[in-house]
């Protein structure tokens, strides 16, 4: 190691200060160093200091730890967890330079999770004692005679099944059951025509509307855990208690999954930044050798992936073309969104996107033609034994290739399973199908695990190549 703690506090300083005088506003911030198995049991536990119990966290720190072992995969050089004051883990083993680099991308990460809308909800001040007294309750089963580890996990086990079918997007809020009832009046109230009396009171077909009131749930319901919980009587309270756990577990990861592409494009966008400052404020410390050691790393960290996008990469991209296209307003960009929406300089517009923005909307709105074509972006599919590349980034199929990596972006990718209904004690769900056929294999599976959360029978909706299939699991 060649550097104090001292050094990280002087330049963590520096990086602090000149992280606001760009404009980034984060909760305080406070890192921890570790070593490499230190690091390898918090990427099991998905940065958390504390979790709760379960052999797949195991499973999953066994499997990196091989691939580290044996030079597949390396460790991370910082993980930042979204709380306040905002925790990183800094690796013991990492130079000056890339302590000082990680320190510039974690400052980026933090406004992000301070500012970005999907975040409001993960009440970043609680996250850490939260995640602790699950952990407590969950072992507290475990320990309990009467209960133990093997009904504990069976539990588990389907809840992390099904634990990403829930609301995709946090920030809307969901409406109550009253809110929803009176919403449907509403739908089955007869419109006026032109030409009636204005004292003619609005009519409602009874028996359809009292159909529609007495549905559970009144609309599909997108919580399937929660729908589970609060309505499989069958439930003892500790299993209902653990279906809670596994959901609020899913709200905190749910709005970095859905952000991860503007996540880490906008760290990395920062940390280039700052690095830059720091050789310019600092020459004399910050050396050239230090400064060709960052080039370096930065290049490492944001290459191109063999056969898959790397979103370091596309988020760095399409951030640098928004603040360069906003600060140039060519007259083709007026021409075409406007001449209203290059009202704010290029680094206003980056934190207006930076807050209103997940991947879904950043990549639609800002991925544009250009960008594609500089990244060569291309679809593939397999034929056989072989992949074929099926669309090319030209003036026909660049659009194609953009909804292609939308339609696998955060959750996109997770098939929506909706409740329906549930009735007499049987529960419909329907797969809102997008033109993705299911994988029958992976979904047989799921519905078994999703029968050991519910005692009734289940009727499961889909399409399969493009005909209704219904199945039935008692």
């Amino acid at each position: 190691m060649t550097w104090t703690i001292a050094d990280l506090e002087k330049w963590d300083e520096r990086i602090s200060e000149l992280a606001k005088e760009f404009g980034l506003d984060s909760y305080p911030q406070e890192f921890e160093i570790c070593d490499s198995d230190q690091m390898l049991d918090y990427m099991a536990y998905s940065g958390m200091p504390s979790h709760y119990p379960h052999w797949s966290f195991g499973k999953t720190r066994d499997i990196l730890k091989t691939r580290y072992d044996y030079g597949v995969a390396g460790l991370p050089y910082e993980m930042v967890i979204n709380s306040n004051p905002a925790l990183a883990y800094l690796m013991r083993d990492n130079s000056l330079t890339m302590q000082a680099l990680t320190i510039g991308h974690v400052y980026g990460h933090n406004d992000f999770f301070k500012n970005n809308f999907t975040f409001k909800s993960t009440r970043a001040d609680l996250i850490i004692e939260t995640f602790k007294v699950h952990a407590k309750r969950v072992r507290a089963y475990v320990e309990d005679p009467s209960i133990g580890l093997e009904r504990v996990e069976q539990i588990l086990d389907a809840a992390h099944t099904v634990a990403l079918n829930c609301r995709r997007n946090l920030h809307i809020r969901k409406m109550s059951r009253a809110e929803q009832e009176e919403q449907i009046r509403g739908e089955f109230i007869k419109p006026y025509r032109k030409y009636d009396s204005l004292a003619q009171k609005p009519e409602f077909d009874e028996k359809k509307l009292e159909a529609a009131l007495n549905k559970n749930p009144l609309k599909p319901e997108e919580d399937l855990l929660l729908f589970i919980r609060d309505n499989n009587h069958s439930l003892k309270e500790w299993e209902k208690d653990l279906l809670t756990i596994v959901h609020e577990r899913n709200k905190y990861f749910v709005p970095q999954i859905e952000t991860k592409i503007m996540n880490e494009g906008w760290a990395s966008f920062w940390h280039y930044r700052i690095m830059y400052a720091l050789r310019e404020k600092y020459p004399c410390e910050f050396t050239q050798g230090m400064m060709v050691e960052f080039i370096k790393s930065h290049s490492q960290v944001l290459r191109p992936h063999h056969g898959e996008l790397n979103p370091y990469h596309l988020g760095f991209k399409i951030w640098e073309d928004i603040e360069k296209r906003w600060n140039g307003s060519s007259k083709q960009d007026i021409e075409k969104y406007g001449k209203a929406n290059f009202s704010k300089s290029g680094r206003e517009k980056i934190f207006e996107v930076r807050e209103v923005d997940r991947d879904t909307s950043f990549s639609r709105q800002y991925l544009t033609e250009d960008i594609i074509r500089e990244l060569d972006l291309f679809e593939y599919a397999p034929m056989g034994d072989k992949f074929v590349v099926t669309k090319v980034a030209d003036k026909e199929e660049w659009k194609a290739i953009r909804e292609t990596l939308i339609q696998n972006t955060g959750t996109n990718h997770i098939p929506v399973i909706t409740v329906e209904s549930e009735q007499r004690g049987d529960l419909f769900l329907k797969h809102q199908h997008d033109g993705r056929d299911l994988q029958m294999e992976y979904a047989d599976k799921t519905l078994k695990y999703i029968k050991q959360l519910w005692s009734g029978r289940i009727i499961f909706d889909t399409m399969l190549e493009g005909k209704t299939k219904q199945f039935e699991m008692k």
